[in-house]
């Protein structure tokens, strides 16, 4: 009875909601039919008001359809608003474009963005293509984007204000602010030197030679912090003493340059040496207010906020309105806004989570949107065209010269005489003489007051340019030298007990937790212990050093409680890089690791046609490309990849590693207890070798299925085979029938199979693929010379 009252209830319910439906459909008809007749009447009644003449401030257009629909077309395209956004949306995807090339060949992104600049201007673009670059930059449009590019050059250097550490200075002052002022002072001292050779011949007639000489010494003592920062962090040298002593040299040096650029700025403005005394008098007082009043202030907002993972909009505003304040004001002052914006950073509560999160706010407007602005702009003054002659190209190469004798030479020099290695003591040098975009904005600085001429901003533009482009290669060859010198060491004294070490590499923190059981599992606790390192490597330039630590501890919080729980000592080792493929295949093979593991990695774009596409373009990567040419590999597998299970990073790693390498696929793993080997290649036998580990250790249950009868003649195999009989009775089998399925595959936990056969496997597009266990890839070093399976042989093995 209830059951017939619940479904008369439903049926009545459902009735409902079906005439409510129609209801909703025939008001919205009524709605809509109701109001467009009103709209055509109205529109009706409006011409024939027209027509009686009572609107005589309309005048009819004349000419065809098409013509007028062009003309809008054309006035749309030029209208400032359309051109000021074409701008933006181009320069932002040649600046990252550039970014994304430079990166590949180890150099630092902004190095590509600062020749992004230039390709756009007058040197490429305009060269060239003349009616192009007369269309996305007319000259009444510059102003725009110019306004908006010192936005986004105040936003960064707040961010570069509060990314300083101020008490880390304190702490390492004595050695980092002798080698930073020495730094400074001895290219300063050069500069100025220059100066009197280029005054006579470029200095433009209405500037000083004071102002002149001023402002070139100050341009060769720059060095771009936030350029070096990311460089230490990409080389994995941020808790090292030679990372802190240069990030520590660079603050400093940062904080000092500043301070001389604002009192040039002034003593150039001022126009003689004791007006600009008022300037600099007035800039020092107002240093001292907000270094003692207002800071004070702001690290009592900061603790409030201490716990909390957002800043309101309130806060956000104040936190804006002191950025623009101060910018204001140091221009009012004369000592330029941007110097103002840099001082409202450094001034911002110490508290991290509350720097963190501004930072957030603002970097990414800052650096990826408004930022590349400033290096067209740039790029539009820099006219290489100017330097038309040997002796201007000499002169070029001269200031070069000069900017690197005093400012890697000077560094260098500074930090031996305070007890570094020349070893420590050239790479400092190497690091200090980094300019970057702090460069630019100085010479921009200096093109906007008119001290430098449009020859000598490109003649310092180049100098930027070559000497951040010289500190990657610098520091590689030191590194190549300390490596040549570590294997003539481990020749003369080889290793005889040398223990067996594991890599770990992965993406997600759960998939860290999961490799680690898999290698316990494969390897035993007890030789894990000491012998384990968990790497994750991640391609973001842009983090902070301040933030290294707190990503380190969010990316490793699973593997290191499953490291606790199992009693292992695990070693963990979290670094941003430009290549994290190249990077992680480096470490395993300097520091000599015998056996890799990865996970399998996920795409966002894999098996989509972008994603197809921008893996086929890879093809033309150099390294790619030449081992295409030389027949190191085929050209087809890289244009149409078949293997949709392993991202294409992990798919490197198996292809370069020069140690034996596991990819790890996930599928829902718990343990490794009962193991499927199927054997597609005569090579798999070096298989056995890691299948007994697992039994060893993991006392697993192994079936091995020989899907081609290739080991069954092998008596390698077969001795191999008895001998883990006898020593783990009835742990393993061998499948008689090779009807593989999804029934047969629900019994397994794990299956280990060799990266040959994986290949032919997954070029197969067996149906039962989609029903694998967790996976194990092995490719082990030893393992024989690849012989050719044709893939319909396997299809006809396999009977789903």
């Amino acid at each position: 009875m209830s059951s017939n009252i619940e479904w008369y209830l439903e049926v009545e319910t459902l009735s409902q909601v079906s005439f409510m439906r129609k209801l909703s459909l025939l008001f919205y008809t009524l709605v809509v039919a109701f109001c467009g007749t009103a709209i055509y009447f109205i529109a009706q009644f409006g011409t024939k008001l027209q027509k009686a003449g009572l609107n005589h401030a309309h005048k009819p257009v004349s000419g065809n359809s098409f013509g007028l629909f062009t003309d809008s077309l054309h006035h749309s395209l030029t209208h400032p608003s359309a051109i000021l956004l074409l701008q933006i949306i181009t320069i932002v995807v040649v600046a990252r474009a550039f970014g994304f090339i430079f990166n590949k060949i180890g150099q630092p992104a902004v190095i590509g963005e600062i020749i992004a600049g230039i390709v756009l201007g007058p040197s490429v673009l305009g060269l060239f293509f003349p009616g192009i670059s007369g269309f996305l930059f007319p000259a009444a449009s510059l102003g725009n984007l110019n306004f908006l590019s010192q936005i986004g050059l105040m936003l960064f250097m707040f961010v570069i204000g509060m990314e300083l550490d101020v008490n880390h200075i304190r702490k390492q002052a004595k050695d980092a602010v002798v080698i930073s002022h020495a730094s400074i002072i001895i290219p300063y001292t050069l500069g100025m030197g220059l100066a009197c050779v280029l005054y006579t011949q470029f200095a433009p007639t209405s500037i000083s030679f004071l102002s002149f000489a001023l402002f070139l010494g100050i341009a060769m003592s720059i060095t771009a912090f936030p350029v070096l920062a990311r460089i230490i962090q990409e080389r994995g040298l941020t808790k090292t003493k030679l990372g802190t002593m240069a990030l520590t040299c660079a603050a400093a040096d940062d904080v000092t340059a500043w301070c001389i650029l604002a009192a040039v700025i002034a003593i150039v403005k001022a126009g003689t040496f004791v007006t600009a005394l008022y300037t600099i008098a007035l800039a020092i007082a107002y240093v001292l207010f907000m270094l003692m009043v207002l800071k004070p202030f702001l690290n009592r907002l900061g603790s409030i906020y201490a716990g909390r993972e957002m800043v309101s909009k309130a806060v956000m505003a104040f936190v804006f309105m002191i950025l623009l304040g101060s910018a204001y004001a140091t221009e009012v002052i004369g000592i330029h806004a941007l110097f103002g914006a840099f001082l409202a950073g450094v001034i911002m509560p110490d508290n991290f989570n509350f720097r963190k999160i501004v930072t957030d706010k603002v970097e990414d407007i800052s650096i990826v949107l408004l930022l590349p602005l400033f290096f067209v702009l740039t790029g539009l003054r820099t006219q290489i065209g100017l330097l038309n002659t040997a002796e201007l190209w000499l002169i070029c190469g001269g200031i070069t010269l000069v900017a690197v004798v005093g400012k890697f030479g000077g560094s260098a020099f500074a930090a031996r005489i305070m007890g570094q290695s020349w070893r420590d003591s050239l790479a400092i040098g190497a690091l200090m003489n980094t300019r970057g975009l702090m460069e630019l904005v100085v010479l921009n600085i200096g093109y906007d007051l008119g001290i430098l001429s449009p020859q000598v901003f490109a003649m310092m533009v180049l100098m930027a340019i070559i000497t951040t482009f010289m500190t990657g290669p610098a520091l590689d060859l030191l590194n190549r030298s300390d490596r040549r010198r570590a294997k003539t060491a481990s020749a003369v004294v080889p290793d005889n007990h040398h223990a067996f070490k594991i890599l770990l590499s992965f993406d997600a923190a759960e998939s860290g937790r999961k490799l680690l059981q898999l290698a316990a599992q494969l390897m035993g606790k007890k030789q894990l212990n000491n012998q384990i390192t968990a790497i994750n490597l991640t391609y973001n330039p842009d983090i902070t050093t301040a933030q290294i630590d707190e990503f380190e501890k969010e990316s490793f919080s699973h593997i290191r409680d499953e490291a606790k729980k199992m009693k292992v000592q695990l070693d963990t080792r979290y670094q941003p890089v430009i290549d994290v493929r190249r990077e992680i295949i480096k470490i395993a093979e300097d520091e000599h690791y015998d056996f890799m593991l990865v996970d399998a990695g996920k795409s966002l774009l894999k098996g989509t046609f972008l994603g197809n596409l921008f893996h086929a373009t890879k093809v033309l990567y150099p390294e790619n490309l030449l081992k295409t040419i030389t027949g190191d590999k085929k050209l087809m597998p890289q244009l149409l990849p078949t293997n949709d299970m392993i991202d294409q990073k992990a798919a490197m790693f198996i292809e370069e590693a020069k140690c034996s390498i596991g990819v790890f696929i996930d599928k829902d793993y718990h343990n490794s207890k009962d193991i499927f080997m199927p054997i597609f290649h005569p090579s798999d036998e070096s298989l056995l070798r890691y299948a007994r580990k697992f039994i060893q250790n993991n006392q697993s249950k192994l079936v091995v299925l020989d899907a081609l009868s290739n080991v069954h003649q092998n008596e390698r195999w077969d001795r191999e085979v008895a001998e883990i009989r006898n020593e783990y009775p009835a742990s393993i089998e061998l499948a008689t029938d090779r009807t593989i399925n999804k029934s047969l595959l629900s019994k397994f936990s794990l299956m280990l199979i060799s990266y040959d056969s994986w290949n032919t496997l997954a070029a197969s597009k067996s149906v039962w693929l989609e029903h694998i266990p967790s996976v194990l890839i092995i490719k082990h070093v030893a393992a024989a010379e690849p012989v050719e399976v044709s893939v319909g042989a396997v299809g006809n093995m396999l009977t789903v």
